[in-house]
C-alpha cells in the first residue's frame, strides 16, 4: 500500500529491497500508534540509529524535524521521571465546576421551593426555566450560561418533560406564585428557629394480600399472586399516613385500617409527637405543617382544624402552623419526592402479603442522602364523616394569616379548655359533611 511506503531517498532510489522492506514495517507500526506514542517511537529510533542515517527518519515515520525534536525532549522527561505536561499548557477555558465549586449547592438552593418529583418514582421537575435560572445566578455573581445550567440541572437529576394529555383540566389558581413564596419565607423562619418542619400526607392505600404488585423485582422465582385484585379479597386494606420531618430527613409513617379521614392525620401527628417530636424538639413550641389542598388535611376541611386544636394544641401546648400547598401542586410537597416516592421504589414487584411484610419494606426505604424512615401500626377507629358546627369553628383559636388566609393559619392552645355543647361526630352514610 501507497501510504505505508518509505519516502526516504533510499527507498525511493529503490538500492534495496531488505531496506525498503523494514522501512515499511516502520512507517505501518507508526501509522498504528497514537500521536503522543509516534513521537516518543521516533525518538527512540533516533536515539539508536547512527548520526548519518538520523535524517532519513522523517521519510521513514512521516514525521517532521520538529515534532521527533519535541518527542526527545517528552523522552527525556519520562526517564528522568518527569511528567509529561503538555507544551502548550493546559487547553481551554476551565469547566463551570472548577470556576464555581459551589455551583450545583447554589442550584440546588435556588429550587428548593421549586421542585416537584413524581411520588411513584424517582423523576424530579422545576417550575422555572433555564434562562430564569441563569438570570439569577448572574445577579448572584455567577456567569453561567442557560446551556450550562442545562447540563446542571440534568447532572442534577432533573429533566425535561413533554406534556401528557392524561388528566382532566384543572383551572389554576392566580395565587400560587404567592403561596410558594410564602412557604418559603415560613420554612426559612422556622429552620432558623430550629422548629420543627413537618410535610404531611397521606399515601395510596394498599390491599394487603397476594395480589399484583407493578414493576418487577430481581428474583429467581417470580412470585404467585392472586389472578384478581378485588378487595373483597384482601385481608385488609392499609392506609400510610406520612410525616416527614424536612430538617432531619426522617420519615414516619403510620398504617391504619380506616379510610384517610382527619382523625387519623391528627392521631397521626399526635403519635409521632408522642414518640419522636418530643425528644427530638425538647423546647419545641411551634410547628410548620405543609400539607396538600385537598384530602383529610385540606384547608377547608373543618374536622382537620378541630382535631388539631383539641388533639395536639390544647393536650401538649403547642402552637401550629398550617401551610397549604394551591390546588393541583400537590406534587410539589416533600413528602412526595423525598419519601413516598422511594418507599413505593423500595416495594415495586413485591406483593405485600401481610402489614408486616409492608411495615418493614417501609422501614428498610433509604437513600444516598441519608433518608430514615420509622413505621409503626396505628389501631382504632377513625369514623368518615367528621362533622364540624359553625359554633364548634368559632369556638377554636385560629389566627387566619394576612397572606392568603384561606391556605395559611396558626392554631393556638386555649388556655380555659370548655366542654363544648355540640362535639365532633360523624356522619351517617347519604349525609353531607361540612
Amino acid at each position: 500500500m501507497v501510504f505505508f511506503n518509505c519516502t526516504c531517498r533510499l527507498c525511493i532510489g529503490g538500492n534495496s529491497r531488505r531496506i525498503l522492506e523494514q522501512h515499511g514495517r516502520l512507517r505501518l507500526l507508526v501509522s498504528l500508534l497514537p500521536a503522543t506514542l509516534r513521537r516518543l517511537f521516533a525518538a527512540s529510533e533516533f536515539e539508536r540509529m547512527a548520526e548519518r542515517q538520523r535524517v532519513l527518519l522523517p521519510g521513514i515515520t512521516g514525521l517532521r524535524l520538529g515534532d521527533i525534536q519535541r518527542g526527545r525532549n517528552e523522552l527525556s522527561k519520562l526517564l528522568n521521571g518527569e511528567s509529561l505536561d503538555r507544551i502548550r499548557g493546559n487547553p481551554g477555558r476551565k469547566s463551570t465546576e472548577t470556576k464555581y465549586p459551589d455551583i450545583e449547592a447554589v442550584i440546588e438552593g435556588m429550587l428548593i421551593n421549586d421542585t416537584a418529583g413524581d411520588p411513584t418514582r424517582e423523576k424530579k421537575w422545576v417550575r422555572v426555566s433555564s434562562r430564569s435560572l441563569s438570570d439569577k445566578l448572574a445577579i448572584l455573581g455567577y456567569n453561567v450560561n442557560y446551556h450550562t445550567v442545562c447540563r446542571l440541572l440534568r447532572k442534577l437529576g432533573y429533566s425535561l418533560k413533554v406534556n401528557v394529555k392524561q388528566r382532566a383540566a384543572t383551572v389554576g389558581s392566580p395565587k400560587r406564585d404567592a403561596q410558594f413564596s410564602y412557604i418559603a419565607r415560613q420554612r426559612a423562619t422556622f429552620l432558623e428557629r430550629g422548629w420543627p418542619i413537618l410535610s404531611v400526607d397521606c399515601k395510596k392505600r394498599e390491599l394487603i394480600g397476594g395480589f399484583r404488585a407493578n414493576g418487577s423485582a430481581w428474583c429467581k422465582s417470580a412470585s404467585q399472586v392472586n389472578d384478581r385484585s378485588f378487595a373483597s379479597l384482601a385481608s385488609c386494606v392499609a392506609t400510610p399516613y406520612g410525616v416527614y420531618d424536612i430538617a432531619r430527613n426522617h420519615g414516619y409513617v403510620f398504617v391504619g385500617m380506616s379510610r384517610s379521614t382527619p382523625s387519623f392525620a391528627v392521631a397521626s401527628l399526635r403519635q409521632w409527637w408522642i414518640e419522636t417530636g418530643q425528644e427530638a424538639y425538647p423546647t419545641a413550641t411551634h410547628i410548620l405543617l405543609l400539607a396538600d389542598g385537598g384530602g383529610s388535611n385540606g384547608y377547608r376541611c373543618r374536622a382537620w382544624k378541630a382535631n388539631l386544636q383539641s388533639m395536639l394544641c390544647d393536650k401538649f401546648g403547642l402552637t401550629i402552623t398550617v401551610c397549604h400547598y394551591p390546588p393541583g401542586c400537590s406534587k410539589y410537597n416533600p413528602i412526595e419526592r423525598r419519601l413516598f416516592s422511594h418507599i413505593s421504589l423500595n416495594w415495586t414487584g413485591k406483593p405485600l402479603y401481610d402489614l408486616d411484610v409492608m411495615l418493614a419494606y417501609i422501614r428498610g426505604t433509604t437513600t444516598q442522602s441519608g433518608l430514615v424512615v420509622d413505621a409503626s401500626r396505628l389501631d382504632g377507629e377513625f369514623p368518615e364523616g367528621e362533622r364540624v358546627s359553625r359554633i364548634v369553628m368559632e369556638g377554636l383559636a385560629v389566627r387566619w394569616h394576612e397572606t392568603l388566609s384561606d391556605w395559611n393559619y396558626t392554631i393556638s392552645p386555649r388556655p380555659n379548655i370548655i366542654e363544648l355543647s355540640e362535639p365532633v361526630r360523624s356522619v351517617r352514610a347519604g349525609q353531607r359533611a361540612t
